[in-house]
C-alpha cells in the first residue's frame, strides 16, 4: 500500500506550510526566487503573499473557495498570487498562456472565477472574452498599466494592502487550487487539488527521489501553469527552503543554456522534445557549461533512449525520466539516480502503487501490455463539473491514467502509448512509441511520430511521419528507414509508409499531438 502521508493536522493551510514557516524556521534572508536580476528572499515572499491575499480578501471581496484565475508569465507575481489566494482559502487556477480566447472564455465560464490576474503582455490573448464573462468582477494587470477603469494595477493593489494576514483555517482536505488537464481532444478538465496534495508530492518525489535540500536551485523549462512545472519551480523548492529560478521569457535552447550558465541550477527539469532541441543546438568553439546541475529530470512523454544516451555523452549527465499527470499532480513512476534503465519510465515512486490490468480489470502478466492504474494521496478529488468522467477515471483509491505500459522482470515500467494511441495490426497490438524510439536511433532522424493509416483493404498499418536531418529526403531514405525498423522489430511493427515532414504537431509542453497525426492519416487516400 501507499506510504503513510505526512502527518498534518485537520486544520491545514498550504500557504502556511510552504511560505510562512520559513520565517519561524530562520530562513528570512534565504533566497526563495531568482528571476532575471530580481532576488526575492523568503521574508519578501511572505510579505507579498500577505499583501496580495489581503488585497483579494479586503479590497476585491474574494471569499473562501471563490476562484481566482492566473493568466501570468512565470514570475514572482504569479507565485505571490497563487499562495496569496490559498492563504485566504480562495482557489487559484493557473492556466495555459498559449491558449486561444475561446479557451479562456470556456475556463472563466467553467470556473465562474470572480478575479482574473493577467500579465500585461498576455492581455491581448483574451480578445473580447471578458465581455462575455460578467461574473469576473475584477481584472488585475501585472507588469503594465491598466487599460481602463475596470482594471487594477498589481503593484498599486498590493502597495496599499496590509502585509499582515492570518491564514484561513482550511481543512487539509479542502480545495486548494485547480489545474486544467489539457487532454488530446475535447475541452480541458479542471482537476480539483486539495490543501495536502503538494506536501505529498514534495515528500514522495522531491525528497524521496531527488533528495532535494535547502541548498538546491531549481530551474524548470516546463511552465508554472503545468502540474509538472508547478512542482519543479515552486512548491518543491519551497518545501525545503531552496531557491526557484524563474524565467518568463522564451525557452529556446540558447536562452535556456544562458539561464543555466548565469543562475547555476542544481536541479534541471525539462521534457523530451526540449532535450532533443538542446542537443541539436551548438555554438562554434565552445561547449555549454552545465556543471552546476546534479540531476536532470524529464517527464511529459517518454524519453527516447537515444536522447538519454546523447545527452549523457555530451554533458555527462543522466536524465531521470518519469511519468506523472495533472490528476496525480506530479511524477509517480521514475528512474532513480544511478539506477536508470534508458527508455523506461522507471519504478513506482515511494508513496505510490502501480498496477497493470486488462480491459476487464484483471491482472496482466509480466511483459504484457496493460492499462496503468495508480494509487497515491496526491490524486485530485474530482473533475469540476464532470461527474461522469470522474466516475470513469477515479475508482476509490485508484485512478485510471489512460496509459498503456508493460513491466519487465526487474519491475521497470515501459510506456507503450495512450489507450487511444495503440494500433492493432493483424490482430496484434503495436505500440507507436516503440516504433518511434526505434526510428530515432537512425542517424538521419531528428524526430518522428507514428500513427495508424488504412491500406486499400481498410486494414490499419503503421505510418511514420519523420523530420529528417537530411536536406532533401526521398524514397531511398524512406526504404532505408523501413529496413532499419524491420531489422530491429517484428515484421508487423515496421512502418508500412514513411512520410517526411518539416515538423510534428506538439503541445505547449512539446508533447506530440498524435491525434493530429491520426487526422492527417485519415485524410490521405488509402494506398498499398
Amino acid at each position: 500500500m501507499s506510504a503513510a502521508p505526512r502527518p498534518l493536522s485537520d486544520v491545514f493551510n498550504a500557504a502556511e506550510y510552504f511560505v510562512d514557516r520559513h520565517l519561524t524556521e530562520g530562513r528570512r534572508d534565504a533566497i526563495a526566487i531568482e528571476c532575471g536580476d530580481r532576488r526575492i528572499s523568503y521574508a519578501t515572499l511572505h510579505e507579498h503573499v500577505n499583501r496580495i491575499g489581503s488585497a483579494l480578501r479586503h479590497e476585491l471581496g474574494v471569499r473562501p473557495e471563490e476562484r481566482v484565475v492566473l493568466l501570468t508569465l512565470d514570475s514572482p507575481e504569479m507565485v505571490f498570487s497563487f499562495f496569496g489566494a490559498i492563504k485566504i482559502g480562495a482557489v487559484p487556477i493557473p492556466i495555459n498562456t498559449q491558449w486561444t480566447a475561446a479557451d479562456y472564455e470556456y475556463v472563466l465560464g467553467d470556473s465562474r472565477a470572480t478575479v482574473l490576474i493577467v500579465s500585461a503582455s498576455l492581455r491581448p490573448r483574451l480578445a473580447g472574452a471578458l465581455q462575455r464573462c460578467p461574473w469576473v468582477r475584477h481584472v488585475v494587470v501585472v507588469d503594465g498599466d491598466p487599460d481602463d477603469d475596470q482594471e487594477i494595477g498589481f503593484d498599486a493593489l498590493i502597495g496599499r494592502a496590509s502585509p499582515d494576514l492570518a491564514p484561513e483555517p482550511t481543512s487539509r482536505d479542502a480545495p486548494a487550487f485547480w489545474l486544467y488537464s489539457s487532454g488530446s481532444t475535447g475541452r480541458p478538465k479542471a482537476c480539483v487539488h486539495l490543501q495536502h496534495d503538494m506536501t505529498v508530492c514534495a515528500d514522495n518525489y522531491a525528497r524521496g527521489v531527488l533528495g532535494i535540500t535547502r541548498h538546491d536551485r531549481c530551474f524548470s523549462v516546463a511552465r508554472l501553469f503545468f502540474a509538472y512545472g508547478l512542482g519543479n519551480a515552486m512548491y518543491f523548492p519551497f518545501a525545503v527552503g531552496a531557491t526557484s529560478i524563474l524565467w518568463p521569457g522564451p525557452t529556446t535552447p540558447p536562452t535556456v543554456y544562458a539561464v543555466i550558465e548565469q543562475h547555476r541550477p542544481t536541479l534541471f527539469f525539462s521534457v523530451p522534445t526540449h532535450y532533443a532541441m538542446m542537443l541539436a543546438h551548438h555554438e562554434p568553439d565552445r561547449e555549454f557549461d552545465l556543471s552546476s546541475i546534479r540531476l536532470a529530470v524529464s517527464a511529459g512523454e517518454a524519453l527516447p533512449a537515444s536522447v538519454f544516451k546523447r545527452f549523457n555523452e555530451r554533458f555527462g549527465l543522466e536524465i531521470l525520466d518519469g511519468i506523472g499527470s495533472t490528476e496525480v499532480l506530479h511524477i509517480f513512476i521514475s528512474n532513480r539516480p544511478g539506477q536508470i534503465r534508458p527508455g523506461s519510465s522507471g519504478v513506482p515512486v515511494p508513496g505510490y502503487e502501480a498496477r497493470l490490468v486488462d480491459e476487464n480489470g484483471g491482472p496482466i502478466p509480466t511483459g504484457e501490455t496493460g492499462n496503468l492504474l495508480i494509487c497515491g494521496d496526491s490524486t485530485c478529488a474530482y473533475y469540476w463539473n464532470r461527474h461522469e468522467q470522474t466516475k470513469d477515471t477515479i475508482a476509490g483509491h485508484w485512478i485510471r491514467t489512460g496509459d498503456h505500459y508493460y513491466r519487465d522482470d526487474d519491475g521497470f515500467f515501459w510506456f507503450a502509448g495512450r489507450s487511444d494511441d495503440m494500433l492493432k495490426v493483424g490482430g496484434i497490438w503495436v505500440s507507436p512509441i516503440e516504433l518511434e524510439h526505434t526510428l530515432l536511433e537512425h542517424p538521419t532522424v531528428a524526430a518522428c511520430g507514428v500513427t495508424g493509416r488504412a491500406d486499400r483493404d481498410g486494414l490499419i498499418k503503421p505510418i511514420a511521419y519523420v523530420v529528417s536531418k537530411v536536406p532533401e529526403p526521398g524514397a531511398p531514405l524512406a526504404a532505408e528507414l523501413q529496413q532499419f525498423a524491420l531489422e530491429r522489430l517484428a515484421a508487423y511493427k515496421r512502418p508500412r509508409w514513411v512520410e517526411f515532414v518539416d515538423s510534428l504537431p506538439t503541445t505547449a509542453t512539446g508533447k506530440l499531438q498524435r491525434y493530429k497525426l491520426r487526422e492527417r492519416a485519415q485524410q490521405q487516400i488509402p494506398s498499398d
